[in-house]
């Protein structure tokens, strides 16, 4: 049995101090970047134009736990302009796909609420995709006083 002295205990904490360091700083950007994936995955990497979609959100969320959001997008829900499905992204979330949500001209109007979690102050990104390919895009930023992703 090898015994463990005062210097293999300062190595492993500094080994871990150091790793929880780099861990901290390489994480936002992996989800910024698996943000921007799915996005791509979602429009089938067309960039998404500005408008027609719109988010409602508090400005401040003083518990990320649960936040409300609202999306819509401005369709005639008929013909070529029918929105057949909306994607919900939080850019700063560990999993940042939050929602997708199905529509078809029987839905009437393109809109849905749900309440997700934050992690932290962030952005929130709606991707509507329609019927003759096109993809709009709405964000809107809610700040987040305590995180609700353990943060």
């Amino acid at each position: 049995m090898k015994t463990v002295n005062r210097r293999h205990v300062l190595m492993i904490g500094a080994g871990a101090a150091a790793l929880g360091l780099v861990g901290l700083d390489i994480h936002p950007a992996l989800a910024e970047g698996k943000a921007d994936e799915l996005i791509k995955a979602f429009t089938g990497g067309a960039a998404p134009q500005e408008g027609r979609v719109t988010i409602s959100a508090p400005e401040i969320a003083e518990n990320g736990n649960t936040v409300p959001v609202s999306v819509s997008v401005e369709s005639a829900m008929s013909g070529d302009d029918v929105v057949e499905s909306v994607m919900l992204v939080a850019e700063g979330n560990p999993n940042p796909g939050v929602a997708t949500f199905n529509f078809s001209s029987m839905s009437g109007q393109a809109g849905a609420s749900t309440r997700i979690r934050m992690a932290k102050t962030q952005r929130i990104i709606a991707v509507a995709k329609m019927k003759d390919g096109s993809t709009y895009m709405g964000a809107k930023t809610v700040k987040v006083t305590i995180g609700g992703c353990g943060g």
